[in-house]
């Protein structure tokens, strides 16, 4: 199959194949299922990816830890999938989860608690939302 015919089948068809990067990820994008809210961005391997869907429990590749793991397996934060949705080239995914508890490591609702402000040339980050639910330190043993 040529590729452009290959790109075609993975946009327009309805068979599953994901397109890991030369590390075999995919990043995953979660959100809130009740409101939207962007919730973290993270990794998956294929492993990761097929046990989300087998489980409907969010798992994720670390790349700094070269790990598999899933979310709340030490927090207890866990993210149950709503819904995954593959984007047209097959090379992101975005699941709506049930969040329980922080979804990020901080302790904060989400990993997006800075805005982006840019003043007189200057470009700086400001808190927003940014409330911590748990010390992280307590719920990570750090």
């Amino acid at each position: 199959m040529s590729t452009s015919a290959h790109d075609h089948d993975r946009e327009e068809g309805l068979a599953f194949q994901p397109k890991f990067d030369a590390s075999g990820l995919v990043t995953c994008v979660a959100t809130d299922a009740t409101n939207g809210d962007v919730l973290m961005v993270a990794h998956m391997n294929d492993e990761a990816l097929r046990k989300t869907i087998a489980t409907g429990e969010a798992w994720y590749f670390s790349r700094s830890r070269n790990a598999l793991w899933r979310k709340g397996e030490s927090s207890g934060h866990t993210q149950r999938v709503i819904e995954m949705r593959m984007d047209c080239d097959q090379d992101a995914v975005w699941i709506r989860v049930e969040q329980v508890g922080a979804a990020c490591h901080t302790g904060r609702r989400s990993c997006f608690y800075r805005a982006i402000k840019s003043e007189d040339g200057n470009i700086r980050l400001s808190f927003i939302d940014a409330e911590r639910l748990v010390d992280p330190y307590k719920v990570y043993r750090k």
